[in-house]
């Protein structure tokens, strides 16, 4: 399992199991896509499992960011580094 989700209205609770790598990362994006879709949240939170994730899971997350943005949707990271989300938050913009 690459990720788990919950729905506390109106927040989409995503958990990342394991870092991606190229094989899996289309998955996971396409997963958060659809979750956000089918739940249509207020907000998006994603919990990262490393402070400073592979290229693999910040190209899913920058993905994912993108996604909710042209949604109007916010995306936030935890247990990710500042670092890691100063990155999403330039690779999104």
């Amino acid at each position: 399992m690459l990720i788990s989700h919950a729905v506390r209205h109106p927040v989409l609770h995503v958990t990342l199991h394991r870092d991606l790598d190229v094989t899996n990362r289309a998955a996971a994006a396409l997963q958060i896509q659809a979750l956000v879709q089918m739940h249509r949240p207020d907000r998006v939170v994603v919990t990262v499992p490393a402070a400073d994730p592979t290229p693999a899971t910040l190209s899913a997350l920058a993905r994912a960011h993108r996604m909710c943005a042209s949604l109007g949707i916010p995306l936030a990271l935890t247990g990710a580094s500042a670092r890691t989300r100063r990155l999403l938050d330039t690779e999104s913009a």
